[in-house]
């Protein structure tokens, strides 16, 4: 009885799956690594100097500048009680005007930004469409250019030097104002509305109790970044405040600085003063993460 061997035949391999090949395993590995190498080093980038505060709050004033940069220490704890104790625990006093002017300017504006926003989108009205365009360019507009401008007209009423000469330049954010309109849009269905208008519910009503509950996430965003931008903001107290009990803790740290040229040992509370003030934002961001709309900002470029 014959016994046929039977051939085994390589199947052929199709165009571009050989190894090496255009298209292949290697140019999908690359596409991979390129992108995550990119990530990571704009990673390191932006936590580098956040480690550096973390490592130099460790150091004593003889050591702060004789060490390794990144070599820590054992002296967090009296660097944080000189800081407190440093004229009667004035930092403290920086942290809660900031605390302040963040807080109750970060929810004034991200209301007025929702009701401004809302009303762009759901409302016709003649000019509307030119109110839209002078936001626009509003959001274009440094802030370094409208602050001499703000604190003359402040000044003719006397409001210079107070805690509201902070406040209320940032109440109307026009960024915050475009997101909310684009969120309003998109979230606030028309129906939804003349629906409430048929029940007899007022205008004010509608915003109150229909629309601003649809649009909490993207209130939340709004009020994040301008949390983040009044807690950062340096030029605007620094023109409009003369008295230390009011600086904010940019403004505030900016005067330990200065006074560090002739006194050394002031570096080490600037350094954990610095520490501190990013603790309340990182706090901040986990705890309202579940909120952030990363979707919201991408559509505020796409529109």
């Amino acid at each position: 009885m014959a016994t046929r061997t039977a051939e085994i035949r390589t199947p052929d391999r199709a165009p571009g799956t050989a190894s090496g090949a255009a298209g292949g395993p290697d140019r999908s590995r690359w596409s991979q690594v390129v992108p995550t190498a990119v990530l990571l080093i704009g990673a390191v980038y932006c936590l580098l100097p956040v480690v550096w505060v973390l490592v130099a709050s460790t150091k004593s004033g003889s050591t702060l500048f004789t060490s390794f940069t990144f070599a820590p220490s054992t002296s967090m704890l009296e660097n944080l009680t000189d800081l407190s104790t440093y004229a009667d625990g004035i930092f403290w006093r920086w942290m809660l005007n900031t605390a302040f002017y963040a807080g109750v300017g970060g929810v004034l504006s991200a209301l007025v930004s929702g009701l401004t926003g809302y009303t762009l989108a759901k409302y016709r009205f003649a000019g509307r469409s030119a109110v839209f365009n002078v936001l626009l360019a509003g959001v274009l507009v440094p802030g370094i250019i409208l602050a001499v401008p703000q604190y003359l007209l402040l000044a003719k009423v006397g409001l210079t030097d107070t805690y509201w000469s902070v406040l209320l330049p940032s109440i109307v954010s026009p960024y915050g104002i475009y997101l909310a309109r684009i969120y309003a849009a998109s979230a606030v269905p028309d129906s939804v509305i003349e629906a409430a208008r048929v029940d007899g519910a007022s205008e004010l009503g509608i915003f109150r109790r229909v629309a601003m509950p649809m649009m909490v996430p993207g209130l939340i965003t709004v009020f994040l970044f301008q949390f983040v931008a009044i807690w950062n903001n340096f030029l605007l107290p620094f023109i409009m405040l003369a008295d230390d009990d009011r600086f904010p803790v940019t403004l505030g740290l900016y005067t330990l600085l200065n006074r560090g040229s002739t006194e050394p040992a002031l570096y080490r509370l600037v350094i954990i003063g610095s520490l501190l003030s990013i603790i309340p934002l990182v706090a901040l961001f986990l705890s309202l993460q579940r909120y952030w709309r990363v979707d919201l900002i991408s559509g505020s470029v796409k529109a």
